[in-house]
């Protein structure tokens, strides 16, 4: 099945509703044919066979809407043998003319469907440039993410998340940007691009966010003024260093991790603030690195306010730190799982915001995976000295005078 044909079928309704409207024209017209035949001549229900094919405007394809125009005339025809002067040639004239109107709607209906679905795609490869798909596990560490649109029709937002396997541990990235719209998506997408280019080379997490809140300041530079105060963003970077058994975090103005270690739930508040993306003018360049113990069995989620901001029908918000008490035990996946379901039960149905999280889970093996790694890039760095060492087989080594 291609790409087109399973966004397709993964945005139409539910099977049984869906069949039970695609085919209300023909019980309208069912409906009305025998009223028309079962009441008085005075009620002249047949006068209502106009809104049969109006109604298969909105549902079917033009060829459809005609036959059943063409339908409901030999309705009126009929009837009209059994119920004289019901003012056959009007009401005739009516079905032919809104059968007419009814097929050239159907048609623009049809065009901007194919354009709507088109731009969906479009939206949904530039999400999976934007937020691709992550790792499950890296060295060890389990990692697992969760993105839902406050928008069911929305792809993406300014919500994002990145990962990065480093020589100085796992990275991983988290942010908001504030506002809606391109821009949004244009912000998130210049912090994305420049954290994978920066997360391999950076040393410290400070010189990386640092290269994050330059890229943020040339990319407001180059937007619209009116637009400018749009693009600051809060972010959350962690660094999880090979076997280290903690990890670091520096917090840019954004909602606290929350940790599970040996069944205690802390949440992590940052020890002094730093400054969020693009406001290193107005509050100053500050950022501070908090660590923490992160030992095999521990667990950590990373999300954004839209998490916490949810409420419910009495105001009050998404009780994390209590939820993650119930469910900090389970597995990356089924934690994100269950909570997009709580979080949905509580507002009622819906999001009011976008949301990301990223479940991060030490494995038991995290300090083996690197050191295995380690060994094996030792054996090939000792392989490759080797061969440069090794003389050349054609005999044209050095020679002798």
């Amino acid at each position: 099945m291609t790409t087109s044909a399973r966004l397709r079928r993964r945005h139409r309704p539910d099977g049984g509703q869906r069949r039970a409207v695609l085919i209300s024209p023909v019980l309208v017209t069912a409906v009305i044919a025998a009223l028309a035949f079962a009441t008085p001549r005075e009620i002249a229900f047949s006068r209502l066979l106009p809104a049969a094919p109006a109604l298969a405007a909105a549902l079917w394809p033009v060829l459809p809407t005609i036959l059943l125009g063409a339908l409901c005339l030999l309705i009126m025809i009929g009837v009209s043998f059994f119920h004289s002067d019901l003012g056959t040639p009007y009401t005739s004239a009516a079905i032919v003319a809104v059968t007419l109107a009814a097929a050239y709607a159907s048609h623009l209906r049809l065009q901007r469907e194919e354009t709507l679905f088109q731009v969906r795609l479009v939206a949904d490869a530039a999400q999976k440039v934007l937020l691709r798909p992550l790792p499950h596990r890296i060295q060890g560490i389990e990692i697992e993410s969760l993105y839902r649109a406050a928008q069911e029709q929305a792809r993406i937002g300014g919500d994002f998340y990145e990962v990065a396997d480093t020589p100085y541990g796992v990275r991983l990235l988290i942010g908001d940007v504030r506002g809606k719209g391109l821009s949004a998506v244009g912000a998130a997408a210049a912090v994305i691009n420049c954290f994978r280019e920066n997360a391999y080379d950076q040393p410290d997490l400070r010189g990386l966010i640092r290269r994050l809140q330059i890229t943020m300041t040339r990319y407001s530079a180059a937007i619209p003024a009116d637009d400018q105060q749009e693009h600051f963003a809060t972010a959350l970077i962690t660094e999880i260093p090979y076997g280290g058994g903690h990890v670091k975090v520096l917090n840019c103005g954004h909602p606290p991790p929350v940790f599970v270690h040996s069944g205690e739930i802390h949440v992590l508040e940052p020890t002094r603030p730093s400054t969020p993306l693009n406001l290193a003018t107005l509050l100053g360049d500050h950022y501070f690195v908090d660590s923490v113990a992160f030992v095999p069995g521990d667990q950590m989620l990373l999300y954004t306010d839209g998490v916490t901001e949810t409420r419910d029908r009495g105001g009050r918000f998404f009780p994390l730190p209590d939820w993650m008490r119930l469910h900090g035990a389970a597995a990356p996946r089924e934690l994100l799982t269950q909570l997009h379901r709580d979080l949905l039960r509580y507002g009622g149905g819906r999001l009011d915001d976008d949301i990301a999280a990223l479940a991060v889970r030490c494995g038991p093996s995290s300090a083996q995976a690197h050191q295995k790694h380690q060994e094996h890039q030792e054996h090939q760095e000792h392989q490759e000295h080797q061969e440069h060492q090794r003389p050349s087989s054609n005999g044209t080594g050095p020679e002798r005078e």
